[in-house]
């Protein structure tokens, strides 16, 4: 049975926002939508002989059939032949959300939910889930343009290479084109790259270049022979690799990038590019961890 698409419901527009971008993968994928809605129990005790707490009777189960039959309608209105379901659990999202995510393709959420703080620009959820998850992670931002190519940030690492396949099917499934962006650089973060660089003078740049394009190269080939339809453009740039990402997603309907690439210390889940792409980019990012 296939995998459904998974998208976590708390009634913010984020999150209604997720479920439309949800359902249109579900479409693309041809497989069901799965509408997830988790809420914790209050810390509160009730004082001694006094009932104890629960959904109906704080009137809770009326405001989340609400918050899902509002999160359904959305989702038909993109994708009225998908098989939806409902799941309301009782548990902490983050925890919920990990688990729905062991049996699913995708899993969706929004950038900020009714938790998060306003100073906050993304949602601990989507963090968490991105770290933790068992498959890829979509979070959803902005409101890119369809006509868009995807962005695959390449960074050649091993753990990279389901990052690189989920993108080439994503671009094919919407019939984009694909911008495999190769970003390196001597030191990632230094702030300056120019004729009087003193590191100019101590290393082969022009070697180093070559490496890195052929690194380039032998990561997409294989996938560009698989997906033939995929147009694909390979840019590599010499520049600071978060920024220089973040720039590239304004022209971008969605960036993929996987958790943690070449350079992350070990046992580290979620690298900081992946990190700064959740809280900077400019349109949707699909983060997808690396074999275990």
């Amino acid at each position: 049975m296939a995998k459904p698409v998974v998208v976590g419901v708390d009634g913010s527009p984020s999150s209604l926002d997720a479920v439309e971008t949800a359902a249109h993968e579900a479409v693309l994928s041809g497989v069901g939508l799965r509408l997830v809605h988790a809420f914790g129990w209050p810390s509160i005790h009730p004082p001694p002989g006094g009932s104890p707490w629960s959904p109906a009777r704080a009137g809770v189960r009326e405001l989340v059939d609400g918050t899902l039959a509002e999160a359904e309608k959305r989702a038909r209105e993109v994708a009225p032949r998908v098989d939806i379901t409902r799941e309301v659990t009782v548990g902490e999202p983050l925890m919920v959300l990990e688990i729905e995510s062991r049996t699913a393709s995708l899993v969706v959420v929004g950038s900020r939910g009714l938790g998060a703080f306003g100073s906050l620009l993304l949602g601990s959820t989507a963090v968490h889930l991105a770290a933790y998850g068992h498959c890829p992670v979509l979070v959803v931002r902005g409101r890119p343009n369809p006509t868009s190519p995807v962005l695959l940030a390449v960074d050649g690492s091993s753990a990279g290479e389901r990052a690189v396949e989920f993108a080439f099917a994503e671009a094919s499934m919407r019939g984009a084109d694909l911008l495999a962006l190769h970003v390196w650089n001597t030191w990632s973060e230094r702030p300056y790259e120019g004729p009087g660089d003193p590191l100019n003078m101590v290393v082969d740049i022009d070697r180093l270049r070559e490496e890195e394009q052929q690194l380039l190269d032998e990561t997409l080939s294989p996938w560009q022979t698989r997906y033939p339809q995929v147009a694909v453009e390979r840019r590599l740039v010499r520049s600071r690799i978060r920024p220089a990402l973040i720039e590239a997603s304004h022209d971008a309907q969605l960036v993929v990038a996987g958790a943690r690439g070449r350079g992350g210390f070990t046992g580290l889940l979620l690298g900081s590019v992946s990190q700064a792409l959740l809280h900077h980019a400019h349109c949707s990012v699909a983060v997808v961890r690396g074999k275990e």
